[in-house]
């Protein structure tokens, strides 16, 4: 495989792992939101902070739970990349 094929290809596994380190948090606040914002039209309260804090809760819950296998994928693909780094010289 030449030099730019490896550069390719670790673009490409770089967007998936960013994607998928993203993932969990993202859709914790989407969800987080959607819920919030139902019950702000239901009940007629529109207070920012009602929809900030939860958020801000339910992300560092999520982070919490998922920072090590999100740290895992990263770390994986940093190694890759830096064992990639010889055959991209020649």
């Amino acid at each position: 495989m030449g030099g730019e094929d490896i550069l390719y290809d670790m673009a490409r596994r770089g967007l998936i792992v960013l994607t998928l380190a993203t993932l969990p948090a993202l859709l914790a606040a989407l969800v987080i939101g959607l819920v919030i914002g139902l019950v702000q039209a239901a009940t007629s309260i529109n207070e920012a902070t009602l929809t900030f804090v939860p958020k801000l809760v339910g992300v560092a819950l999520v982070l919490a739970a998922f920072g090590g296998i999100i740290g895992g994928l990263v770390l994986d693909f940093t190694r890759e990349a830096i064992e990639a780094i010889p055959a991209l010289t020649r």
